[in-house]
């Protein structure tokens, strides 16, 4: 389940109703999908076999053309580049869809009005970033995450950055203290 954190102002939300609201407050969808522990570490083909059904209901909802399966561990290749590219405050011209099978991550989502947000997601956690909703993502200490994503457009979608330097108040949320970092 996932875990939201509002750093500004000193709150955790854990229980599952509760971020549910916080969430769609802010415009993200989030349900939580049954991963059984044997998929965590099945071929794509097969991950994405076992998840037809969902994503058949995903593809009809929002017009989604393509699935794939990403694997991110600390052996990818110019993994230090891709979390660069990831870890600085942007925005697609799509939506963000990603079923996790596995590990875990952070999502900060900058609201037009109000707090950031950061969203800690596992195994089982099914969430979706609206086109044009600013954002970073962050690993967590494993480095480790897989998930099945979903696109509009079968090429993918390319950061916009804001250069509004956002994250720079934050850490990790899984990796260091639960609060914005203060600068000196």
């Amino acid at each position: 389940m996932a875990t939201v954190r509002v750093p500004a102002e000193g709150r955790t939300l854990a229980d599952p109703a509760d971020v549910r609201h916080k969430l769609h407050g802010i415009g993200i969808d989030y349900e939580r999908v049954d991963v059984p522990p044997e998929i965590a570490a099945a071929p794509a083909a097969r991950v994405l076999e076992s998840y037809e059904g969902e994503l058949a209901k995903l593809r009809a909802r929002g017009g989604y053309v393509t699935a794939d399966v990403i694997d991110v561990t600390p052996q990818t290749p110019g993994l230090d580049a891709m979390l660069a590219k990831f870890s600085r405050e942007h925005w697609h011209d799509d939506d963000e869809i990603r079923l996790i099978v596995a590990g875990s991550g952070v999502f900060h989502i900058h609201p037009k009005n109000g707090a950031i947000v950061a969203i800690e997601v596992e195994a089982g956690d099914l969430i979706r970033v609206p086109a044009g909703t600013l954002h970073w993502f962050e690993l967590c200490d494993t480095k480790t995450i897989r998930a099945i994503r979903l696109f509009r457009d079968p090429a993918g979608w390319t950061p916009r950055y804001t250069e509004s330097g956002a994250e720079s108040g934050y850490q990790p949320i899984c990796l260091g203290p639960r609060r914005p970092v203060t600068a000196a």
